[in-house]
């Protein structure tokens, strides 16, 4: 077993006996050797396995036993990279530095993210380190400079091309007018002398390749290979082989034309270059997500000060501010309405179409947008702390995190490299001695190929890119998964456990049934009844009023309200004498309530809470109050069923009432009366059975159990609380979040096998072909570019899944 070594610094140990928990919780964890904490020291230190497990497994287990791990984290673009070899080499030597518990490279981001204690190490030394290797980390300030960067980047390549291409066009043409199917076209005589090939190929071989011997050197300097040397050793092969040719043909008195290979050499240098321009444009689609929802923002906010409306820049907005929005705008950050009612558009943020009511009270998204109505928003979250930003955080570190199956990309790519050399070699001597004994112009020609058609770009582009677009995809419709991890994980789940208040139901109650006694009428009961409930401030109560208001009714005041604990209240309004409660209530003041008590057991076995009215001594009714189902429930429930999924209703409440709503919603597996803190027992039981569980949960309450879970998925609206406690955030609290959740965890995983499908056919086709001479060098440069932008468009597809 490879063992390699790590120390956490740890937070939150009070006594011997913690430092034990954490030592024994560490040790359970496959591929640790040993787990050592020192208690004095407050640190860990873990000899295990790279190849079972790793950093962030300790942490997540650490922070699972009540705990955290201390650390500083820093975020870098990195500049010089050419292929994944690159990536695993600076992430192999950050990790290596005191004091780094976790360095990832995403090198279809060109970004470079650690995790360190800021007592070891620093920025600066990381910096340093990784400028010995001839790479460049840019500390990362704010996205724009970040796309200046690149469009910078874009540009000077872009420019590079089309000067490779001008130099490399008369060297194709001779190519391909050399021949015999190709005869009839044109070729200018003095385009075969061999001086004026030297002179088009120079240019393109050591201005426009120099980037590649520079990034060869410097490869080779740390003891590593990369693509840079595939391609110079490869394209040095045909330059100075026709550089010797034509020196030859030049002793031997200018006569006839040498068999040269400046074209091979130039093209293969341009249509490396294209390939790369091709995908770093592309690569830039994949994250597009991210500057989509900074787009969304609002420029500037309309602030009240002293009376005084003030238009500033939204990043002048302070908490307090009180902010006029009118119709049509955007609402510049979070904040509470203080006055004013609209419709706000919420759909940019929640994924969710139909504009919400809002009056005095609520709270409002920022980017969201005001349709109908003037309102004062209060500012209470501002720059970082904004919905907004939360979800750029989130959706920056998905797309920056590793999913395990990279974690095999990337390790055959380290090792790729040095293996093509090998067979290079080896093709050339068993041309040189075997198939063409003596002939050192046909043993170099499938040795070339072979250099430059395994080029392990592709395989490095081929599981971030699918992850960039995939979870940029999500968040678009409102599915936030916070690492590249959870989104592979996602599609392995096969039982789907749910919370049932605030996630199959509406969370509060509302008014579901009215039964009215003969010898009443229903609007007169209702106004009596609601006028007095109007007076008590139980959610019972306000369930009655809203649900009465909302049927058109106006309440008049009471003229006298007393609650009765345990009972229900008795008022006097409109000079009647108004009662409602239960059961008690009724015969505590000699009411009969006669053979009205069939209604009410009925209403009372369908889940609902069902109260009695009373008027002058006489029983007039029955009102019934329930947490309704949301609409979409159980036609997202249906969903997941037709996805092979097992559904079940968790639930606190009574047997009955869980049974009742998940006959509703078409469930028959229910568990009930389950206290908070025991729900996570219900999802190790379901573990146990060998299940892959996903918790759906509202983000605070049910925490313990989304963490427990193998995914969990918080239902609500992207608060900060929410966002942390699950590993993926449903925005638009509607439960067809989850089976898209699913399907995009499954079409993401299914587009990465694509495209490391896509890499290795490449590579093991290609390699084969190429040393049996049957692929020329300069269609194995072609192929190669090929591959890697395939691999991208491929992921972009992605970016229009419609779920």
């Amino acid at each position: 077993m490879a063992t390699a070594e790590k120390t956490l610094k740890i937070n939150g140990m009070t006594c011997a006996a913690c430092a034990n928990r954490i030592e024994k919780g560490l040790s359970k964890i496959e591929g640790v050797e040993k787990a050592n904490v020192n208690f004095a020291l407050e640190s860990s230190t873990i000899l295990y396995d790279p190849e079972q497990t790793n950093v962030e497994d300790f942490k997540a287990r650490i922070e699972k036993i009540g705990y955290s791990v201390i650390e500083d984290k820093v975020e870098f673009d990195i500049s010089g990279m050419t292929c994944a070899a690159c990536a695993t080499k600076i992430e192999k030597r950050i990790n290596k530095m005191d004091g780094v518990s976790n360095a990832a490279v995403n090198f279809a981001l060109e970004t470079l993210t650690v995790h360190y204690d800021g007592s070891q190490t620093s920025s600066a030394e990381m910096i340093a380190n990784v400028k010995k290797m001839g790479y460049e980390l840019i500390p990362k300030t704010d996205d724009n400079d970040k796309m200046d960067h690149k469009e910078q980047e874009i540009k000077k390549q872009t420019q590079k091309f089309i000067f490779s291409a001008i130099l490399t066009l008369p060297l194709l043409w001779t190519m391909v007018a050399h021949f015999e199917f190709t005869s009839f076209i044109y070729l200018p005589g003095f385009l075969m002398n061999p001086w004026v090939q030297l002179a088009l190929a120079t240019p393109v071989q050591f201005i426009v390749g120099a980037q590649f011997y520079k990034g060869a050197y410097n490869s080779l300097r740390n003891k590593s290979a990369n693509m840079d040397v595939l391609v110079a050793l490869g394209t040095s092969a045909a330059y100075f082989y026709s550089l010797f040719l034509t020196f030859e043909w030049m002793n031997a008195g200018s006569t006839g034309e040498p068999e040269l290979y400046f074209e091979a050499s130039a093209v293969i240098i341009t249509l490396i270059l294209l390939g790369k321009l091709f995908e770093v444009r592309a690569k830039g689609k994949t994250s597009q997500a991210i500057q989509k929802l900074l787009g969304l923002q609002a420029k500037t906010a309309r602030v009240l000060k002293d009376g005084i409306e003030q238009e500033i820049p939204i990043e002048e907005v302070v908490t307090g501010d009180i902010i006029l929005v009118k119709p049509g705008e955007k609402i510049p950050v979070d904040g509470e309405i203080v006055s004013g009612q609209s419709a706000i558009d919420e759909s940019m943020i929640t994924g969710e179409s139909i504009p919400v009511d809002k009056v005095p009270g609520n709270p409002v998204i920022g980017a969201t947008i005001n349709k109908n109505g003037s309102l004062q928003i209060e500012a209470t979250k501002v720059g970082r702390d904004s919905a907004l930003s939360q979800i750029v955080k989130v959706v920056e570190e998905a797309q920056g995190s590793k999913a395990d199956i990279q974690r095999l990309a990337d390790r055959i790519s380290g090792v790729f490299v040095p293996i093509v050399v090998g067979i290079a070699i080896v093709t050339f001597f068993v041309w040189y001695f075997v198939v063409t004994p003596g002939d050192f112009r046909s043993s170099l020609i499938p040795t070339i190929s072979i250099l430059v058609i395994a080029c392990p770009c592709a395989l490095g582009l081929a599981t971030p890119t699918s992850i960039m677009a995939g979870s940029g995809r999500a968040a678009e419709m409102g599915m936030l998964f916070k690492g590249g991890e959870h989104l592979e994980n996602t599609r392995s789940i096969d039982t789907v456990v749910l919370d049932k208040t605030g996630t199959v139901t509406k969370g509060e109650p509302a008014l579901t049934d009215v039964s009215i006694a003969e010898g009443f009428v229903e609007r007169e009961v209702l106004e009596w009844v609601a006028s007095a409930e109007n007076q008590s401030e139980h959610p019972l109560a306000q369930a009655i009023v809203t649900g009465v208001k909302e049927k058109g009714i106006d309440l008049i005041e009471p003229t006298s309200f007393n609650a009765l604990p345990g009972y229900g209240i008795e008022a006097e309004v409109a000079g009647r004498h108004i009662l409602a409660g239960t059961r008690k209530l009724m015969r505590s003041q000699a009411v009969v309530i006669g053979n009205i008590e069939l209604a009410m057991k009925k209403m009372e076995n369908e889940g609902k809470t069902a109260m009695l009215i009373a008027v002058d001594g006489k029983l007039a009714g029955i009102v019934a109050v329930a947490d309704t189902v949301k609409e979409t429930s159980k036609k997202a429930i249906e969903r997941m069923t037709a996805l092979g999924l097992d559904v079940i209703l968790l639930t606190g409440d009574n047997q009955q009432t869980a049974e009742a709503i998940g006959q509703q919603v078409g469930l028959s597996h229910v568990i009930a009366e389950v206290l908070p803190e025991q729900k996570s027992d219900e999802i190790k039981k379901l573990q146990a059975q060998g299940k892959k569980v996903a918790m759906v949960g509202d983000g605070i309450n049910d925490a313990p159990a989304l963490a427990l879970a193998d995914i969990g998925m918080a239902i609500g609206t992207g608060t900060e609380v929410a966002i942390e406690a699950a590993d993926i955030t449903l925005m638009r609290g509607d439960l067809n979040s989850v089976a898209d959740a699913i399907i995009m965890s499954r079409k993401t995983m299914r587009n990465i096998k694509q495209n490391l499908f896509f890499a290795f056919f490449y590579n093991t086709i290609g390699i084969p072909i190429a040393a049996l001479g049957l692929l020329a060098p300069w269609v194995a440069g072609a192929a190669m570019a090929f591959s890697s932008v395939s691999v991208v468009l491929n992921a972009l597809r992605l970016q229009r899944v419609k779920l």
